[in-house]
């Protein structure tokens, strides 16, 4: 049975892999549509700083925060922790066409981009697959 620490880094793990290929799809829009992006350190301060962007920050948010609950070491990670971290993955993951900030502009990245519905399968079986702990 694995450590409830080793299911929120797999957590974690497949959190990011979705949040970059969502990170992919938003550039590639964002320089179709608004401007080309010249360097490493133009995307990380429009990440930062850009409207564009600011959807991003509730998944890059919930990575942070399940990285800083598996390196706290004066509180180790709980099975209640996992279970409360699996419910907020799975909530985040829910795109809506209705909806507002991130569940809007996810549900609009899988109508357009094909690698987003195939990280979001991927995702979603991965997070579906983690023991409650």
């Amino acid at each position: 049975m694995e450590s409830p620490a080793a299911i929120l880094s797999q957590l974690s793990h497949v959190l990011l892999r979705l949040h970059k290929v969502l990170l992919e799809s938003e550039r590639s829009i964002y320089e179709r549509d608004v401007a080309k992006i010249e360097s490493p350190g133009q995307f990380l301060g429009l990440l930062m700083e850009d409207p564009w962007f600011a959807y991003l920050r509730e998944l890059s948010g919930l990575v942070v925060q399940i990285d800083q609950k598996i390196d706290d070491k004066k509180n180790p990670v709980r099975p209640e922790d996992v279970e409360l971290f699996l419910q907020r993955a799975r909530a985040l993951l829910v795109p809506s066409e209705f909806g507002q900030g991130f569940e809007k502009r996810y549900f609009e990245a899988l109508q357009r981009d094909p690698d987003v519905v195939m990280s979001h399968a991927a995702a979603t079986r991965a997070i579906n697959s983690l023991p409650a702990s």
